[in-house]
């Protein structure tokens, strides 16, 4: 596999290996706010030109931050954000997929990102109270006004993307996936099948296996850059985003796209559940 490969998200090229921003201000975030500009401002030295984030990440804290570091952006560099997913509380999360929310959110979004457009705007979750119509169409009504370039969903099945994709243009859908975790292989497949961009979130399982220590080994990896490349051998669709608060793990991660597994150790890894 050579050095972080690229893909197309719409007409955007990404490199494969990208960062996920949340753990800046997120979950067990940064303590330090000139630590974390160093870290999003790292990623992007060392070649990441992907980079995921949520207006619900610190209410709106992560996109700042992000500003914060990287504003003006490089011509190559792609910021997704996501929508229509709140955060009342921190132990709670709300869907809320009302047309005129999602359209002030996205205008929030825009703001704090300092940009005119944003290149990839992903429905955060579907909100159930809401026909899916309703939520699709204020995405699709923010891309012709120019202010979306894509639209991506998150959190959705096989069946969700196909209603969508009678709807709307979907460029991505960002669901939970690793390797230890595969409730989403059908709709990774799915992708796979039609050329949509599949961007697991937490791309490196919380456990491990007798298999994949093995296999580390094998290659002279750890665990977590083990978990990466296999996703990135998984399938050419795929764009994990591992996210950290440390500049060393940041390093290790990226070190993963060089990686590379022989047939058999990709079916042993294939065959894990």
């Amino acid at each position: 596999m050579s050095e972080n490969p690229t893909l197309k998200i719409g007409e955007l090229e990404v490199r494969r290996l990208g960062f996920g921003a949340m753990r800046l201000t997120g979950y067990r975030p940064v303590g330090d706010r000139r630590e974390a500009i160093r870290i999003a401002r790292l990623a992007v030295e060392l070649g990441v030109n992907f980079i995921d984030t949520a207006d619900a990440y610190g209410i709106g804290a992560n996109e700042e931050l992000l500003a914060e570091a990287l504003h003006p952006y490089a011509d190559d560099l792609v910021i997704a954000t996501k929508i229509g997913h709140t955060r009342p509380s921190p132990s709670e999360w709300l869907p809320v997929g009302r047309p005129e929310y999602l359209r002030q959110a996205a205008e929030l979004c825009l703001r704090r990102l300092r940009v005119e457009r944003i290149d990839l705007l992903q429905l955060h979750r579907i909100d159930p109270l809401v026909p899916l119509a309703d939520q699709l169409g204020a995405l699709a009504q923010l891309r012709a006004e120019g202010k979306v370039r894509h639209i991506g969903l998150s959190e959705v099945s096989v069946a969700q993307l196909e209603e969508a994709r009678r709807q709307i243009e979907v460029v991505s859908v960002q669901n939970r996936y690793n390797v230890m975790d595969r409730e989403h292989d059908a709709v990774l497949d799915y992708c796979t099948r039609v050329g949509i961009a599949f961007i697991p979130w937490l791309p490196i399982a919380r456990e491990s296996s007798p298999v994949l220590t093995e296999i580390a080994r094998e290659i002279d990896a750890t665990v977590q850059q083990l978990s990466l490349a296999w996703l990135l051998h998984r399938s050419p669709v795929v764009v994990p985003i591992p996210g950290t608060s440390s500049a060393a793990h940041l390093v290790a991660n990226i070190e993963a796209a060089r990686m590379t597994l022989n047939v058999q150790q990709s079916r042993r890894l294939n065959d894990l559940r």
